[in-house]
């Protein structure tokens, strides 16, 4: 098993934070997560949490989402991922870092 640690801790971490509050990272989501209400879910659950970015299906089954935000809060969705909606089957989470990008709002995509 993969120890999980948390955003917040990564952030201030290897890579530089550009914009000093909001970080961005992009999480892909693998197991029983496409025809779950996987990417709506997460849609409402990012708002919920004042996050933005996206969220879509992948050819190879996963889901990729891209959020933007307080860390700490990007610990919260996270957090979310590994459950899922109640008909999702989440296998595995990963997640990394990437430069700061600027969304309006959360999209599924």
């Amino acid at each position: 098993m993969v120890e999980h640690r948390s955003v917040a801790a990564r952030a201030a971490g290897s890579i530089p934070v550009i914009h000093p509050i909001m970080v961005c990272f992009c999480i892909k989501i693998s197991g029983l997560v496409q025809g779950v209400f996987f990417r709506y879910s997460a849609k409402v659950e990012a708002e919920k949490l004042a996050l933005v970015g996206y969220v879509k299906n992948l050819d190879d089954g996963l889901v990729e989402s891209v959020v933007c935000g307080k860390a700490e809060k990007i610990d919260e969705f996270v957090k979310w991922c590994h459950k899922g909606p109640v008909l999702a089957q989440v296998e595995k989470v990963e997640i990394k870092e990437i430069p700061f990008r600027k969304f309006e709002n959360f999209n599924i995509v």
